[in-house]
């Protein structure tokens, strides 16, 4: 599964649930606490089915390496040392 859900926000979802479901411990006695398993759920493996439904996402998109920044150097040049091109 494509993973949708920033770091952050999968710590935060993680800690979130495991506070709300230890209210089955010390809170009030039902059994509502099993619903927050699910965020704890998505938290751990990265992935929120209702965003890959919407197609949401919250994770960065990540950093194109072909730019002026970071150029591309073939396999053989970086074995033979050869320095990057336009580098400083």
């Amino acid at each position: 599964m494509k993973k949708n859900i920033h770091d952050y926000e999968r710590v935060f979802r993680f800690a979130a649930g495991a506070f709300l479901s230890s209210l089955a411990f010390w809170g009030p006695k039902n059994k509502s606490f099993l619903g927050f398993i699910i965020p704890m759920g998505t938290g751990l493996i990265g992935t929120c089915p209702l965003y890959s439904a919407l197609g949401i996402s919250t994770r960065k998109a990540v950093r194109d390496r072909d730019n002026d920044y970071f150029p591309v150097q073939s396999v053989s040049e970086r074995a033979a040392g050869h320095p990057i091109v336009g580098a400083s």
